[in-house]
């Protein structure tokens, strides 16, 4: 800051400039830069192992089973009607012993009972069925 001391007569205007703000501004952006730059430089060296392309077999894919159940409890094994749930209990000990094990894709009607469907998802469990989805689920979007 300029200060006129003295009993000059002069009254023209000082017209130096303020340097604080614009040394503070340069500190702030120095810094910024200081904490961001070894961010943008930070990279991590992976050492992945090289695939043998004579060895490399690709998987099977596993078999897909669709069990529906319908508004009225009807249950379809890939669209076949299961007349009971001791019929699908057999079903999934059969099925939960192959390699792969199949997987179950469970598509339940929008007004299923919820007991219906806890009842054959209960039952894929204790017989060993572990890979279930649920497909369909668009209907219930609405």
């Amino acid at each position: 800051m300029a200060m006129s001391m003295g009993g000059g007569g002069d009254s023209e205007p000082v017209m130096d400039i303020n340097m604080t703000p614009l040394i503070d501004v340069m500190l702030v952006l120095l810094i910024m830069f200081i904490i961001t730059i070894p961010v943008m430089t930070h990279a991590v060296k992976l050492d992945m192992p090289r695939p043998n392309p004579n060895s490399v077999e690709p998987p099977v894919p596993p078999e897909i089973i669709e069990l529906e159940i319908d508004f009225d409890g009807t249950i379809l094994w890939n669209g076949t009607t299961v007349p009971n749930f001791a019929v699908l209990e057999n079903y999934f000990s059969q099925e939960a012993g192959k390699v792969p094990q199949p997987e179950l894709h469970v598509r339940a009607n929008k007004r299923a009972k919820y007991d219906n469907v806890a009842k054959a998802l209960a039952l894929a469990q204790r017989q060993g069925m572990n890979k279930i989805g649920f497909v369909g689920m668009e209907q219930f979007a609405e």
